[in-house]
């Protein structure tokens, strides 16, 4: 499992850019680097996302950040929200997937929820290898679909995408299609914070999460 640190350091860059998060900055950089799972394309990539994320103002920091997951539909962290949007069939498949994590042994605790993608790569941290390839590799068309929009967009964000694609074994992004950065404008959660679960059982087995619709075609 501790090859699978890299994917609670990915998590850790889209989660709000607080103070704490910020000073961990060298430390999720430094695990990223030694990743053996992440080509070095990606672990580039990352590298220059860390270094802009430290060199940014945080006021700015957290603008960009509240701009671009908070406020863009596209780009949202909440990976139901791309299959269901806001319906009934959103909530149905979000209780599925806290049940699926308690059956492996796991209590969620934090404030996110359950479809949050920190908090799933929190979970698939504490899991195999094998299936976190596997679970990534069932919402790698969403995966891809954020890291597009992250790319018209300018954002180095679209990096953690591409290393999550990269570990799942998945066809990455088309980087020819990445706009330049937009200029800065005026706008007037992470790595050291509390985990999202407050036990784990390494042992139990967890039933696969579908990210499907619920007539079983992929979006």
């Amino acid at each position: 499992m501790d090859d699978l640190i890299a994917l609670r350091a990915l998590g850790a860059l889209v989660t709000y850019p607080r103070a704490e998060l910020r000073a961990a900055l060298p430390e999720i950089g430094a695990a990223l680097a030694g990743s053996p799972l992440l080509p070095h394309p990606e672990r580039e990539r990352l590298a220059a996302l860390i270094d802009e994320m430290r060199s940014t103002e945080p006021l700015e920091l957290e603008a960009r950040y509240v701009a671009l997951f908070d406020h863009a539909r596209a780009t949202s962290l909440n990976l139901f929200e791309h299959l269901h949007g806001e319906s009934r069939d959103r909530g149905v498949a979000m209780v599925e997937l806290k049940q699926i994590y308690a059956d492996a042994g796991f209590r969620l605790t934090a404030s996110e929820l359950p479809d949050h993608l920190p908090v799933l790569l929190e979970y698939l941290s504490c899991r195999t290898l094998g299936e976190a390839r596997a679970m990534l590799g069932d919402c790698a068309h969403i995966l891809r679909a954020i890291g597009e929009a992250l790319l018209a967009r300018g954002s180095r964000h679209a990096a953690v995408f591409a290393a999550l694609l990269a570990l799942a074994k998945q066809p990455g992004l088309d980087w020819s299609k990445a706009a330049e950065a937009p200029a800065r404008e005026p706008f007037d959660e992470e790595w050291a914070e509390a985990p999202a679960f407050a036990a784990q059982a390494p042992g139990a087995a967890a039933a696969p999460i579908r990210f499907v619709t619920r007539n079983g075609d992929a979006q």
